[in-house]
């Protein structure tokens, strides 16, 4: 059946109305359900929703004032930017721009109905503009009622819309826990290879501080005044975080080409690393850089010049040994910052090192091992966003016919 017959079965030939939203819903304003504390804590019990992407701030242990939405849904609307929520948990308030929305009478209008019919809206938002939406414009958007004047016939056919985009929905839920737990435990597959590989148990090795291995050159600093189009290819510290494991060429940012001889380069074979980051985790990230020329690199980065296989050392400072003896050589502030002459004393293996050519084979080849695995885990965590994407593209196309009705149909309430 096509999608249209679907839909002309669905409505056998009853009339739609379009009435205006306003008429449809009621509002609350969060007032009474503002939370006072900011000691959130993930051992709380009730959720602290926020208008906008973040949603959830934190819990809460307050039992005063919430909002009881697991006995009635609630559609959550953020009054300036027009994102809405679907939340059927109590919760608290942090901010006053939201409006909790319900159905003016659940006997006429489904709630979740209304719901979807929203999401199909494009956002009307213009750069600068922080008007409240809900009242001046939202209330006198036109939502299409099947059969209005035929209330069991109305609730059916919203009913049947609604059970079929709940369907798509768990469907992209479940898909993407299940390719989420599939790519968790490939990550834990490739993590315990990676470091088995490098701990060299009862292997001839020996551990050796990096700073007795290599040097670290530190970048010079270039300030979002000094990009340009055309000019010097630099690695900003930000790039890092992107591109964790290795670099060959790429299409980096750059900066004037006066700023040429004032600058620090990395090499081919160097590893980059940055010396900050939001996380303890974040901070001393490693690429190894095999471009084919030498690259600037920014003042929080570093260039850390060597001759084993720049690869082996890129891997070797992801094992979660590096990463323990790494933490504390970290001065943790609001930026977290790595201490370099601590980080210089971490030590990594370097397997037969009284023999130069045999060593950079070992290395080569735990490197092509790790380099499989790589690949396979970097497949899946593209295959998990790719495949989601397309479920939400297949749901929304749903979502749309569904609720879009002839325009020949329309009529003012």
């Amino acid at each position: 059946m096509t999608q249209n017959g679907f839909l002309e079965r669905l409505l056998d030939g009853v009339a739609v109305s379009w009435l205006p939203l306003g008429q449809l819903t009621s509002y609350e304003q969060p007032t009474k359900y503002l939370v006072a504390a900011t000691n959130y804590s993930d051992e709380f019990k009730t959720p602290v929703l926020t208008a906008g992407k973040t949603f959830i701030l934190g819990y809460t242990d307050e039992t005063e004032g919430v909002y009881k939405a697991s006995e009635n849904s609630v559609i959550i609307f953020d009054d300036f930017t027009t994102a809405i929520k679907w939340v059927d948990f109590d919760f608290k308030a942090k901010s006053s721009a939201m409006k909790m929305v319900t159905s003016s009478d659940e006997g006429r209008v489904l709630l979740k109905y209304i719901f979807y019919w929203l999401k199909t809206l494009p956002s009307e938002l213009v750069d600068g503009d922080h008007k409240r939406q809900w009242i001046g414009n939202y209330a006198n958007k036109q939502v299409p009622i099947p059969c209005p004047d035929d209330r069991k016939k109305s609730l059916e056919i919203q009913a049947e819309i609604v059970r079929i985009l709940d369907t798509f929905t768990e469907t992209t839920a479940e898909l993407t826990a299940e390719l989420g737990a599939e790519l968790r435990a490939r990550k834990n597959q490739y993590d315990y290879y990676r470091d088995k590989l490098l701990s060299f148990e009862g292997g001839e090795v020996e551990w050796k501080a990096l700073g007795d291995i290599g040097e670290f050159i530190r970048g010079r600093r270039f300030t979002k005044a000094d990009y340009v189009e055309e000019g010097v290819s630099v690695i900003h510290y930000g790039e890092i975080y992107t591109r964790y494991g290795v670099w060959s060429d790429h299409a980096f940012s750059k900066v004037r080409s006066e700023m040429a001889d004032f600058l620090r380069y990395a090499e081919p074979g160097d590893v980059v690393l940055t010396d900050v980051g939001e996380t303890v985790a974040d901070v001393g990230k490693a690429v190894a850089w095999l471009g084919g020329g030498k690259v600037a690199i920014h003042d929080h980065c570093y260039a850390f010049r060597h001759s084993m296989n720049p690869k082996f050392v890129s891997y070797c400072m992801q094992t979660q040994s590096f990463i323990a003896k790494k933490a504390r050589h970290v001065a943790r502030a609001k930026v977290n910052t790595l201490l370099i002459n601590g980080f210089s004393r971490v030590e990594i293996p370097v397997p037969f090192p009284g023999d130069p050519e045999k060593s950079l084979a070992e290395q080569a080849r735990i490197v092509a091992i790790l380099d499989k695995f790589d690949l396979l885990t970097n497949a899946i965590s593209e295959c998990l966003p790719r495949e989601i994407a397309l479920r939400q593209k297949q749901y929304e196309h749903y979502r749309e016919h569904l609720l879009s009705f002839s325009k020949s149909e329309k009529a003012e309430a």
